[in-house]
């Protein structure tokens, strides 16, 4: 409970302690005394290191959540979660042949998806899981490919799921897939990249190494960006795939 004093109870491992209110949970675990030297690292929401398991006072249910990017709260019940093994079957990327079974064939378990969308409801991201598992059952790589995008694998989907899918690894195979061999080809890329092997700017960049990291500092801070042509928004190629999450579970998710 709260001692009125800015400070909130927590469990940790069976144990009571009283922290800030509005730090993280990562920031609270530190707070109470504990050293960190597994389960964190870009503390930004990005890498998918610390998943955590947490209850909410007078609540039955079992939370996730990453411990970086989300608040401690009153009564709030946490642990760690251990990690999820990835036991996949090893692939070579160079020989794969993109077909419509050939997600289903690297990763079988994805036909036994009942699509109870837990994956979704427990993503920290967000993303909608199960419409890209389910997308890789159709053998609709690109769609795959794209509402997967965001995924930063951190497991919590896999802890949740009744027919024990690795979703980002199925993910992360699609994204591959795609980018090699069905993304469609960036001539303002290849032309760049031309540009470069033929040494066009190598005089700029021997320029810049000999800079002082002063004056590199503050080129970086006063760097000027592209404006986007006629006020238009900026285009995204994941925004014609986004499918609303179930507004109804997600929100009871959230309430608790």
């Amino acid at each position: 409970m709260s001692d009125g004093n800015g400070l909130i109870t927590m469990q940790l491992m069976g144990k009571s302690y009283q922290v800030p209110s509005g730090l993280t949970i990562m920031a609270a675990i530190e707070y109470a005394g504990y050293k960190l030297v597994r389960g964190a690292g870009c503390r930004g929401g990005f890498c998918g290191a610390c998943p955590t398991l947490y209850r909410r006072d007078g609540s039955h249910r079992i939370f996730t959540a990453l411990a970086c990017q989300t608040l401690v709260e009153d009564g709030m019940c946490l642990v760690q979660m251990p990690f999820v093994p990835l036991l996949t079957r090893p692939y070579d990327l160079h020989a794969i042949v993109p077909q419509p079974n050939t997600l289903l064939q690297h990763f079988p378990e994805i036909a036994g998806c009942v699509a109870c969308n837990t994956c979704a409801r427990s993503c920290p991201q967000g993303l909608p899981v199960m419409d890209y598992i389910q997308a890789a059952l159709r053998g609709d790589i690109e769609r795959a490919a794209m509402l997967s995008f965001d995924c930063i694998a951190c497991g919590i989907c896999s802890s949740r799921c009744p027919a024990d899918i690795k979703h980002y690894a199925v993910g992360l195979l699609a994204r591959r897939i795609y980018g090699k061999y069905l993304a469609p080809p960036a001539p303002d890329l290849a032309r760049r990249v031309a540009e470069i092997a033929a040494g066009r700017y190598d005089a700029e960049l021997d320029a810049l190494i000999s800079l002082p990291a002063a004056e590199l500092r503050a080129r970086y801070e006063q760097r000027s960006f592209e404006a986007v042509a006629d006020g238009a928004e900026p285009y995204s190629a994941t925004r014609r795939y986004n499918s609303p999450m179930d507004p109804v579970d997600y929100q009871d998710e959230l309430a608790g």
